[in-house]
This record gives structure tokens, sequence and C-alpha cells, in this order.
């Protein structure tokens, strides 16, 4: 019984639900994303000259090789990876530093009591842990 309950305290860990929750919201956000680049992004490639790698093979010997297949693949894998970087991490960095940047911009409104190093307001004249009294910020 012990190695079950070992498990179940596994499995109840924040962390590896978390992952869970992440791995499921991954592969809907890439099936999402496929789909995307599939169904609207590739066609366009093929717009300007009537392009179908797909139909691009040939037989050597019996083998059929499909050397189209890869190459839309590949541009899939591209164009997969510009959708990713223009629409999900460049906004998300750039969310990102604006919530530094605001961080920075905010005036501090505690300190540290220079007698027992409790945070304190820093406006106090007192510390309310140690009762001593503390110089004022300037």
């Amino acid at each position: 019984m012990g190695v079950l309950n070992d498990f179940k305290s596994f499995i109840m860990k924040g962390n590896v639900i978390d992952m869970a929750v992440g791995v499921v919201i991954g592969l809907a956000f890439s099936a999402l994303v496929s789909a995307v680049v599939a169904d609207i992004v590739t066609p366009l490639v093929g717009v300007p000259g009537h392009l179908n790698f797909a139909g691009w093979t040939f037989m050597v010997n019996g083998s059929l090789f499909q050397p189209g297949d890869v190459l839309n693949k590949l541009i899939s894998f591209l164009l997969i990876a510009v959708v990713i970087f223009f629409g999900v991490v460049l906004p998300i960095a750039r969310l990102e530093e604006r919530r530094k940047a605001r961080l920075k911009a905010a005036p501090p409104t505690t300190r540290d009591c220079p007698y027992c190093l409790s945070t304190i307001p820093i406006k106090a004249s007192k510390c309310m842990n140690c009762t001593s009294e503390v110089p004022p910020v300037k």
C-alpha cells in the first residue's frame, strides 16, 4: 500500500497536474496553429505560381520518393514557427517588458527596519515589531 500512497501523492502534486494541463493545452494549440497554417497560410504560398509540391514524386527501382511531401512539411514547419513567433512569442515578450517597466516605475512602499530587519511601511517612524524608532526616509 505504501507504493500506491506514494504514487497518489506524486500525482496529486501541483506541478504534475500543471504539467498535464500544459501538455493538453499545448496539443490543442498545436492543432489550431497547424490548421491555420495548413488551411490558410500554406495555400497562399502556391497562389503566385500555382505550385503543388504534394504531387512531386519519383520512382527508383520500385521505391517511391516524395520530396514534395518533405518540402510541404518543411514549409509548414517554417510557417508554424513564424506564426508562433509573431503571434505568441513576440506579443508575450512585449507584454512582459511593459509589466517589468511598470514594476520598476513604482516607488517602494516598504523598507527594512535597521534594528530588527523586519519589513515596515516606508513612512513609519517606529517599527511595529521591535518598537524601535526608525529614522525617516529621505
